[in-house]
């Protein structure tokens, strides 16, 4: 059959791949699978009863929630009576919240958990709109998914459903996502089931996919990168786990033993945090080693380009490093896809030379994901890319300032109920300002080299791309987040959060007082060392690059808090911001 449609999807897979664990997710502790037969009937049950209840096709509903199978239920419902979803981030703040339920006139919530609810219950008097909260867990005085099924299985309308499915077209809208971006009011992304279906079919052959793979998923569903992937899983047949938490990931990998799973860079990062703190820790012998391993991993080229000798090394770190590191996330990874912002080329090294192949892609909302993506045949694969362009698309660089432009089946329809916004990004020949500045490189491979509006200019009318020099602060595992600044200076300069675990592990392992009313910030041996590795970026940077002044501070930027947003990127306003007055001490305006 065609699939045209995301919802075609269950039908497909009625031959193809009908799993008893399509599914899967903790349930008191234990897994929980959901076979195909169980999505097929709930979300009929489901779609049945928002009928019943007088939704009709055009409404917009919201989900709220972590990840889980019952979030892909209302997905999959809704877009078979042609009600477009509108996912929210549970971490977004109260005012963005209620702009997006009334902007999107949303009747209808699912919620995944209390705090989401007391959430909503806060600003409940400003929602014009919200009429019915169901939650996916036993909250008291809210109605309960299950009463939703019950309903839908007591008035069940198959005709009614099969009816709105074949009227749905292919350049329907079926789901509407907010942006949360790093300046301004959200902006609703229509994504219409042509954009999902096109990006399915051109990257269905980037990794060699079976319907015996395992997946795990713990980036939000609400973001377009994560709803992307799950949707190529299940068009493969691919069993998804959904992790508990962020923070259960390397548990999860050991009980389930994926074979895939996507991230973003900090999470990536973070990994390889873990494996060199393991590394510190090592004496004698097995520290040569570790570190002999590492420097080989740093060096490793695709192809085989190294030679056979350093293939004999690396064949040596294998059985003495990195299959370790292949048992710590179950032992059967045949790849890793990063995604969502710039990879560090070292990174891409390391997992790969230890047998854990990354590829890294690069999309927008706007282009449901994916406009470029490396693949799996080493061929097509180049680090410190973002790939090679996907076929159906075209992609040019802007001569005058080098911003990439697309054009393609996966472009959004527009921002819903927002034409002016919707001018601004496409323009009258049709092409995509994605924002991003970029260059093609040997072979085709796109690099992308700065975010248009991130980069700044010193007095001095240099331009800075802080993120690429950000990128280079964070190869030091004592660095937990930093931002560089300099708009408008006479030099570029930078705000760096140590990383509390990682100097805890420092001083246990040199046997230092620690005085915990003290900040990590003020002790001399972390000055010490972020200090030093500051001195060794520099090394690498243009003068006008590099970072003088850098002030050690004591914070956590979170999605909570307003500082990053839900796929980690940094809202550098208000993060400038939150910090004037220490920025104004570095750049000497105190004065």
């Amino acid at each position: 059959m065609k699939l045209e449609r995301v919802f075609d999807i269950l039908d497909h897979l009625k031959t193809y791949a009908p799993k008893q664990d399509l599914l899967n997710a903790k349930v008191n502790k234990q897994w929980k699978s959901y076979s195909l037969d169980v999505f097929t009937e709930t979300t009929q049950q489901l779609a049945s009863a928002l009928l019943h209840l007088g939704f009709v096709p055009g409404d917009n509903i919201a989900i709220m929630a972590s990840n889980m199978p019952q979030w892909n239920f209302v997905d999959f419902a809704c877009q078979q009576v042609a009600m477009p979803t509108a996912p929210i981030y549970p971490t977004i703040s109260n005012d963005d919240l209620i702009f997006i339920l009334n902007h999107c006139a949303a009747k209808i919530i699912f919620i995944s958990d209390k705090n989401i609810y007391q959430k909503i219950r806060t600003v409940q008097d400003k929602l014009l709109y919200l009429e019915h909260i169901y939650s996916f867990v036993d909250i008291e005085a809210v109605s309960h998914f299950d009463t939703l099924l019950a309903l839908g299985k007591t008035h069940l309308n198959i005709a009614s459903i099969e009816a709105i499915k074949s009227s749905v077209k292919p350049d329907d809208m079926y789901t509407l996502l907010y942006t949360s971006g790093t300046t301004g009011i959200p902006k609703g992304v229509m994504l219409s089931h042509k954009n999902m279906m096109s990006n399915v079919h051109i990257c269905k052959d980037i990794a060699p996919f079976t319907s015996q793979w395992r997946a795990l998923s713990f980036l939000p569903l609400n973001h377009v990168y994560e709803r992307f992937i799950n949707t190529l899983y299940l068009f493969h047949g691919v069993s998804v786990f959904y992790a508990e938490s962020i923070d259960t990931i390397g548990e999860n990998c050991r009980e389930i033993k994926p074979h895939l799973f996507v991230a973003v860079p900090r999470v990536l990062e973070r990994v390889l945090e873990r494996i060199s703190i393991s590394g510190d820790n090592l004496t004698g012998f097995k520290k040569l080693i570790f570190d002999w391993s590492m420097r080989i991993a740093a060096g490793y080229e695709l192809q085989g380009k190294n030679g056979w000798l350093y293939e004999s090394q690396r064949a040596i770190c294998d059985v003495l490093v990195f299959k370790k590191w292949r048992a710590a996330v179950g032992g059967q990874i045949q790849v890793i896809v990063s995604g969502g912002a710039a990879l560090n080329p070292k990174l891409e090294r390391i997992f790969t030379c230890a047998k854990l192949p990354m590829l890294q892609g690069y999309g927008l909302t706007e282009t449901c994901v994916v406009l470029s993506v490396n693949r799996w045949t080493e061929a097509q694969r180049m680090f410190g890319t973002v790939g090679l362009v996907v076929e159906n698309s075209e992609v040019r660089i802007a001569e005058e300032d080098g911003e990439i432009l697309m054009r393609g089946p996966s472009m959004m329809l527009g921002y819903y109920k927002n034409p002016e916004a919707t001018a601004e990004v496409i323009d009258a020949d049709g092409w995509l300002h994605t924002g991003d500045v970029g260059a093609f490189i040997e072979g085709g491979f796109l690099k992308i080299t700065d975010r248009k509006k991130e980069i700044f200019k010193t007095n001095a009318g240099k331009y800075i791309s802080p993120a690429s020099i950000e990128n280079k602060l964070k190869e030091s595992s004592f660095i937990e987040q930093c931002i560089v600044i300099g708009d408008g200076q006479k030099f570029a300069s930078a705000l760096i959060i140590p990383s509390a675990s990682r100097f805890k592990d420092y001083f246990e392992q040199k046997q230092l007082r620690q005085d915990h009313n003290q900040q990590r910030a003020d002790y001399d041996e972390v000055s010490s060392i972020i200090m030093q590795h500051v001195k060794k970026v520099n090394a690498t940077l243009a003068p006008y690059e590099q970072i003088k002044r850098p002030q050690i501070i004591s914070a956590n930027w979170t999605v909570e808090s307003g500082e990053i947003t839900p796929k980690l990127s940094l809202r550098r306003k208000v993060i400038v911001a939150n910090n004037k007055a220490v920025i104004e001490k570095i750049f000497g305006l105190e004065d």
